[in-house]
């Protein structure tokens, strides 16, 4: 693949918006209804984010988002970007579309699905509620990311939530989807009605915690729609610029047990550095072997003005770093 080219074409993307606004099929914001086919991979659906809502509902939805129905690549950067199965970089303010690429293809996220798991989790639990782990905390996949709790062990929602967003922790994703969902199988449910109410029609879940399964799957603009979402949310901000988290909960017996770990976001944790002029505010990782090295992060320029980043698919960690510092790069430029 060649070296992917990001740029802002503001004047271009306008007319463009204009134009299809007027023949009926909305590219850009706007409030028609739209059904277009933006990938030819047949295993990639049409994008059809608005196809089912009215158009009274569809008016907000649109307007105050960035909507790119294929790649946006011109100008000077990508020897990394061009590494990732698929990018974003959103500008929050003025709906700028950045730079694209693959951002409809399908992907296993892993734990980018946590962001999900903590939305709905905000929206329909209690930051006080208490939780209680049972068996299907007990996760003995190779390699997954735990923060070792025990059937019996507890915790309030709030303290579940750092857990998850900071240390990345799959038994703790079971844990809070059974507290808040009443049963895991629930929860997904509300996960994936979450999606279709967000317009992410790209995305299916089948687990809390993003570990592979044929049928988990989702976009980079997907992701976009749900992390737009979820850093609404105060308490969500919060946890994700936190570089490290500690706290005490407890067993089935009523004995303490302490958590005390670090971010896994290495630019929070200071193992890379962004590029000057931007400071990364916080966000979410995500690694398994199909899914790849994936980060998204939310993150200012020297205005304070917003943006979102994604990298899905880096072969490596370092890959990915070195992507996701390309592509802040274009903030400044």
């Amino acid at each position: 693949m060649s070296g992917v080219k990001c740029t802002n074409r503001r004047g271009i993307a306008k007319l463009l918006c204009l134009c299809i606004f007027i023949t009926g099929f909305l590219t850009g914001c706007g409030s028609l209804s739209y059904d277009m086919a933006y990938e030819a991979d047949s295993s990639v659906s049409s994008f059809n984010v608005l196809s089912r809502q009215n158009t009274r509902a569809a008016e907000p939805f649109a307007s105050d988002l960035c909507v790119a129905s294929g790649d946006v690549s011109a100008g000077d950067a990508g020897e990394y970007i061009a590494q990732a199965r698929s990018v974003i970089l959103f500008g929050l303010n003025d709906k700028r579309v950045i730079c694209a690429q693959n951002i409809h293809e399908r992907l296993n996220p892993a734990s980018l699905t946590k962001v999900m798991t903590a939305l709905v989790a905000l929206k329909n639990g209690s930051l006080d509620q208490m939780l209680t782990a049972t068996d299907a905390v007990k996760i003995t996949e190779s390699g997954a990311q735990l923060a070792g709790v025990k059937p019996g062990d507890t915790m309030t929602l709030d303290q579940a939530l750092r857990i998850l967003l900071i240390h990345s922790a799959n038994d703790v994703a079971m844990m809070i989807a059974e507290g808040v969902g009443g049963s895991v199988e629930n929860f997904v449910e509300m996960m994936n009605a979450e999606a279709r109410a967000l317009g992410a029609t790209n995305t299916h879940f089948t687990n809390p915690h993003g570990l592979t399964d044929a049928e988990h799957y989702t976009t980079a603009y997907d992701l976009y729609l749900i992390f737009n979402e979820a850093i609404k949310y105060e308490t969500f901000s919060e946890i994700i610029q936190m570089t490290s988290y500690q706290t005490t909960y407890y067993d089935r017996d009523g004995h303490e047990k302490s958590f005390d770990k670090s971010t896994t976001n290495g630019f929070l944790s200071g193992s890379f550095d962004a590029p000057a002029n931007v400071t990364v505010i916080g966000g979410k990782t995500g690694t398994t072997a199909a899914a790849g090295h994936c980060l998204m992060l939310l993150s200012r320029d020297v205005g304070g003005a917003p943006y979102i980043s994604i990298v899905m698919g880096a072969p490596s960690g370092d890959v990915l770093y070195s992507a996701m510092k390309e592509l802040l790069g274009e903030i400044v430029k």
